[in-house]
Formats: C-alpha cells, structure tokens, sequence
C-alpha cells in the first residue's frame, strides 16, 4: 500500500514527533510498503531553517527510502501562540496544494501535537477518496490552555470544536497512552476505533555508551555527577523547578560534584539561561540542540535522567517519549510526571518518581542516586531490559497492522 504521512516535524529535526513518524515510517518501507511524507524545511525549534536547505514551495528528497516531500511554511521560532499558529495553518494549506502532485495514495495518517495536520489529512482524503488516520500525541488545543499559552475565548471554544469533528471523522485514530483511550471515550469517541501504540525507543540507535570522556572535558563535567535533562524546553515542561533544584543543590557542600545538564532549545530556553545568571549558579549547563547523530554522545555524560512536565491534571495523561529513551540507554530516571508515565516509572522499577515541580524531592532523589551504587545499579539493569520490551520496531509493525486493516476493510466494502 502506498501511505501518505502528514507531519510538520520530520528529520533533521529531533523532537518526539520527528522521531517517531522517521522511525515508524522507515519500518513500513522495510516491509515493501511505499511511503510519502509531507511535511516543512527543518527549522523547529528555533524557527530557522537547518543548513542545506530552503523553505521553497515544493522539494522533494529520500530518506532510507521514504519519499520526503517539504512544502513551504510560515517559519517562527516554537514561541507565541498567533505566531505558530500561522506557522500550522500555514503547513495546513501547503500540504494541501501539494497533495494533487502525490498519486495512487491508499491511506493518510496525520499526527499531532497540534491538530491542523489531521485537518490537511481529511480534506486530502476528500478528494482523494480514501480514509484518514488520526494519530493523537497530544490534546490540543487543551494543552495550550493547561499552561497558560491561551485562555478562554470563543476561538478556543472554536478550535475544540474543529478538533472534536477530526476525531469523529477519522477512520481509526492510533494514541500514545491508554490513557488517551479513556480520555477519548469520555468525550464520546467511538472506543472500538481506537488503538494504542505508544512511544517507544530505537534500539538500534540507542544503547549503553561509555561516558564521551573528551566531551565531559569540554563541558567541565569531567569527575561529575550529572543529572541531565534533553529535550525541548517549552512552557509544559516546567523547568524552573530543575533551576531551584540547582540552587539548593549549590548551597549543600556534599553535593559540589553534581551538576544539571540542559541539551536542546525551545520557548523558555533564553529565559532559563538569564534566571540561572541572576541566581549566580555554577552547578548548571546549558547546550543548544545537536543533530540526532549526535545525542548519545550527551546521553553518555548522564548518570541519571530529569524527566518534568508542570503540575496539571492534564499532563498526568502523558507519556514523555524520553522515557523510553532513557531505558534504552540504561539511565535511571529521576521522574516528575504524575499519573500513567510514573504508573510505568513504578512498574518498570526503572528510576524514582518525584512530585512534579517539587525541587525538594527532586534533589533527595537525585543524592540518594548518587549514594546508593546497589540502588543505581538495579536501576539501571531494569532499564536495559524495559527497553525491550519498548522496542521502535515492534510498534511500527504494530502500527502498520492497524493500518492494513484499514485498507483490507475499505478494500472488501
């Protein structure tokens, strides 16, 4: 079958959803199905296009087999809401106009965060006359209410609405977390379309690494005990906590060998560097996002893992794809997410669960990893065989099951 995979994050970039749609998508191609996917010129998080390419109206290059067609875009850096909004509405119709030019296409998927992607993906498959699926990362626009991005208005009330009528629409939406499942029933989706595929992690890329001793050197962290977070710093993730964590860590004489590593760019990035330097603190570094080819080395510095969304009822649904990426490292994780994510935290036995955005308990865990090696240890042996369990392929073939069942389904009616 020939799926058409709409997405607005794609590699080079490195967050979650680039991830998982490349990782996916290159197991459908190894199974001998043909794969196209649309989706922007790389410039996420900070809204500047990646080196060697262009933000043009249609370019097309492949990808371990995957045809990768990049459509222009409004770009902004991932801050302000209007801004990125354009930026989605923008992917929206881009995708749409270029959809004519991609032939003999069975099935759309589209992913989120944001839901104006599966919005392109059902109006594609209109035209088209082929089913559409909608896969869920993340409630939006719930989401950018829950920290704060947008309050109530009628233009949230409308964008619930929209987002309310792609659900309904879509043949079969594929979530990341049972959770999601039950969220959706609750709302009056039809349960018996819905399935879960979560997040997982490529083990064929990650894996334990000795510690890139040059690099510790280069960063001063040679000698440390580094707890480190990477990923996307944006306004859910509530990093402020992980700065007061520092601070009370750098009054405590014992803990001069712990440092806080941040890898990785986003909405609260500058704010973040400027409150460290007003706090005089010493124990923190910070680095810009690096091409994937280059994460583990920074995963290698780690001796432990910050996994932190901030504290709402919202997020306790969420499973942060960094989990799984931590276990397949092998680094224990020090874990501030309430709800289904500490559900597996706790099951997995593969880290300490802390209160999101108490620094207090952030800290005790964090010492409490560093003085108990046995503790450590079980840890890190639990993540390692977690992983497996966890593993990229075997959800892409899950995903791709969902997926043939569709067609076949469409095929026999």
């Amino acid at each position: 079958m020939h799926i058409l995979f709409i997405s607005d994050n794609f590699p080079p970039e490195v967050n979650a959803p680039a991830s998982r749609t490349f990782e996916h998508c290159r197991e459908w191609v190894k199974a001998g199905h043909e794969v196209t996917v649309v989706t922007g010129a790389p410039n996420f998080p900070a809204g500047k296009v990646y080196p060697g390419y262009r933000n043009r109206l249609f370019q097309t290059e492949m990808m371990e087999g995957i045809r990768v067609v990049r459509v222009w875009t409004y770009i902004t850096a991932n801050a302000g809401v209007v801004r990125r909004i354009l930026d989605y509405v923008s992917f929206m119709c881009s995708a749409i106009v270029a959809a004519p030019l991609i032939r003999k296409v069975d099935l759309i998927v589209a992913t989120s965060p944001q839901f104006f992607s599966p919005c392109a993906a059902y109006v594609i498959s209109l035209f088209k006359r082929v089913p559409y699926i909608f896969e869920l990362r993340d409630f939006w626009p719930e989401s950018i209410e829950a920290v704060g991005a947008m309050r109530e208005s009628p233009a949230l009330r409308l964008l619930e609405r929209l987002e309310m009528f792609l659900y309904r629409k879509a043949a079969r939406m594929v979530v990341v977390s049972p959770a999601f499942k039950t969220r959706l029933i609750e709302r009056g989706i039809d349960g018996g379309k819905i399935d879960v595929v979560t997040n997982g992690v490529d083990l064929s890329n990650f894996g334990p690494t000795l510690r890139d001793e040059a690099l510790a050197e280069s960063l001063n962290l040679s000698g440390c005990f580094v707890a480190g977070y990477i990923g996307t710093h944006g306004l859910a993730h509530g990093l402020d906590t992980l700065l007061d964590a520092a601070e009370i860590l750098q009054a405590m004489p014992e803990a001069d060998d712990v440092r806080i590593l941040f890898l990785g760019d986003g909405a609260r990035k500058a704010q973040l560097i400027e409150s460290a330097g007003n706090r005089g603190l010493h124990n923190v570094v910070f680095q810009d996002s690096v091409p994937k080819s280059e994460v583990r080395h920074y995963w290698s510095l780690l001796d432990v893992s910050i996994i932190h969304l901030r504290k709402t009822e919202l997020f306790g649904l969420v499973i942060p794809s960094k989990l799984f990426e931590c276990m397949g490292m092998g680094i224990p994780v020090l874990h501030g997410v309430a709800g289904e994510s500490a559900g597996i935290v706790e099951t997995e036995h593969v880290g300490m669960d802390f209160e999101p955005e108490n620094a207090r308990q952030l800290v005790e865990g964090l010492l409490r990893l560093r003085a108990d090696r046995g503790l450590y240890e079980t840890y890190r042996a639990n993540c390692l065989a977690a992983a497996r369990k966890y593993d990229r392929k075997t959800l892409a073939l899950m995903m791709q099951a969902i997926l043939e069942g569709v067609v076949a389904t469409r095929s026999s009616d």
